[in-house]
Formats: structure tokens, C-alpha cells, sequence
């Protein structure tokens, strides 16, 4: 219960929001019935306990040596996410294509950086928060897996999953986003994902 949002402050301002001390805890619904901070107050908090690490391996499995773990966590869960996509980006290194090279050299990156951000932001906003686990990111040489954990939200389906369907797991945390402008609550996060790497 003794949690601090100086960073949460600094995030909102940062983005040309504000908040106001004496209001943001019931705006943000971070209280319980009976006053306490919540869960998403836990989340939200700069001296947050959830640990997000993001692992890379140099072969194609978890048996295969990792090199490299980068610990973002115990912090403002907006700050984790922004980090989670600052090293994806800095993984995302360009790869010269001199396949049928005329006079420029053409350059493709590892990934789909936007299908990458949508993918965390997904993660983040549907995780089961209750097991106090963040989501998984997992670097491979040929792939990144990305680990939500939870079910679907009560009224989603599959097939509205995979079509766009926008029904969050989280909707308080969702409606930070959306503030904040880091989500839409559009539905095209998935539909993006399929379009740049569906092998239909």
C-alpha cells in the first residue's frame, strides 16, 4: 500500500495530459471499495513489483544458448512497455538486400516494427494481471514470441480475436491507454499482425 506515481505524473505530462493529485486515484480507478490501492494502482506505481524481462536466444529454442536478458521491470508498467519496444527496436537492425541491385542498395529490418509494437501492446493490456506475471518476450534467431497470459475476455471469441473484434481483458488499464494515446481500441492490432506475416 505504500506506492508513489511520480512517474505515472511524469508519463501523463509527457504525453500534454494531466493529472491532479486529489482526483487521479478515483479517475484511474485505482482504489478499492474499501480505499486500498488495487492492482492497476500496483502496476501503475514507480516502485511496482512486477519484473518484464525480455530474453534473447541465438538458436531457434530455449535449449540453445541465451545471450542476452534485459530486465525493464519494477517500474511504472508504461515505462516497462516503452522500454519492451525501445530494445525490440534496437534489435531491429537493418539487413542490406543486394538481390537484384541497380544503383540503391535496398535495406530490410529483421521485423515489422508496428506488428512488434501492437503485438506488446496487446500483450500488456490482455494479460491476467492476478498471477502477478508479466507477458513473455522471447527473442529467437527466427522468431519472437510474444506470451499473454490469461484467457479471452468473457464475450470474444476466437474468430472475433483474430478479425479485430476489440473487447479488452483490462478495461480500465485499456482506457489508459487510450488516453495516453498508445491505443486505439480500434481492433486493427491483430488484423495488422496477420496481414504482414499470415502464411495463408
Amino acid at each position: 500500500q505504500k506506492l508513489t506515481f511520480e512517474g505515472l505524473f511524469m508519463y501523463y505530462g509527457g504525453k500534454g495530459l494531466s493529472l491532479l493529485e486529489a482526483t487521479f486515484k478515483d479517475n484511474l480507478r485505482l482504489l478499492t471499495r474499501e480505499g486500498e490501492y488495487n492492482l492497476l494502482a500496483a502496476l501503475l506505481a514507480d516502485n511496482s513489483q512486477i519484473a518484464v524481462r525480455v530474453s534473447v536466444f541465438s538458436g531457434t529454442s530455449k535449449s540453445d544458448p541465451m545471450y542476452m536478458v534485459k530486465e525493464v521491470g519494477n517500474c511504472c508498467i508504461l515505462y516497462a512497455i516503452d522500454r519492451v519496444i525501445d530494445f525490440g527496436q534496437s534489435l531491429n537492425i537493418p539487413q542490406a538486400d543486394e538481390r537484384n541491385r541497380t544503383t540503391t542498395r535496398k535495406e530490410d529490418y529483421l521485423f515489422d516494427q508496428q506488428s512488434y509494437n501492437e503485438a506488446i501492446y496487446n500483450a500488456f493490456i490482455h494479460n491476467n494481471w492476478l498471477s502477478l506475471n508479466a507477458p513473455m518476450i522471447t527473442f529467437y534467431s527466427d522468431r519472437i514470441e510474444i506470451t499473454s497470459f490469461g484467457e479471452l475476455a468473457p464475450g470474444q471469441t476466437l474468430d472475433g480475436f483474430y478479425q479485430g473484434r476489440s473487447i479488452p481483458v483490462n478495461k480500465e488499464l485499456s482506457d489508459i491507454f487510450m488516453q495516453l494515446h498508445l491505443s486505439e481500441k480500434t481492433g486493427r492490432g491483430v488484423p495488422t499482425i496477420i496481414r504482414n506475416y499470415s502464411t495463408n
